[in-house]
């Protein structure tokens, strides 16, 4: 049994947008202040607010509609492990974009989405509280980042070495749910 195309979707998209906005975080950080580094500043807060949309349309989605269950074969401690990560997925999916608007609400620079919705800043101006958000969201990416791989690793282990197959439920196929 697969997951419906609408959960499909919105997986592969934030995993894309995951992948586009952490190496621009990155890269951006250590540019020289410069019209560039603030438009790809810019990219990478539109991306954030972008996973924290979609994640929540996620999380909506996830609540009246079941995921396929696990396959019988896999041991009742990697059932629980991989419910566990999913969790901190989902968790982590709000939580980075979150902890990135404190940030620049914290550093007086709003974030405006694709440059036309200006969302409130969420707490006043600290320059001391934005520093430790710069570094509460750091951690929350690189905390991200470790079980994107491995949920990776454990989806390709499943599929390559165990041959279960569960990968193939978040791919396309005729056998996709609808909606």
């Amino acid at each position: 049994m697969n997951y419906t195309r609408t959960a499909i979707i919105l997986h592969w998209l934030v995993a894309l947008l995951i992948f586009i906005a952490f190496p621009l975080g990155i890269y951006m950080h250590e540019l020289a202040l410069s019209p560039t580094k603030l438009k790809l500043y810019s990219y990478h807060k539109w991306i954030g607010v972008t996973v924290f949309t979609l994640s929540l349309l996620r999380l909506l989605w996830r609540t009246t509609h079941q995921p396929p269950p696990l396959p019988s074969s896999i041991t009742r401690w990697q059932q629980r492990a991989a419910r566990i990560a999913h969790y901190l997925l989902y968790a982590l999916l709000i939580a980075v974009p979150v902890s990135g608007w404190l940030m620049s609400s914290a550093k007086g620079v709003q974030t405006v989405w694709f440059g036309l919705l200006p969302l409130p800043d969420m707490v006043p101006r600290d320059k001391s509280l934005g520093e430790l958000l710069k570094t509460v969201h750091l951690g929350l990416n690189i905390t991200l980042l470790t079980l994107v791989v491995v949920h990776l690793l454990a989806g390709l282990k499943h599929h390559f070495i165990d041959g279960d197959k569960i990968m193939s439920r978040m791919f396309f196929s005729n056998k996709v749910k609808s909606l």
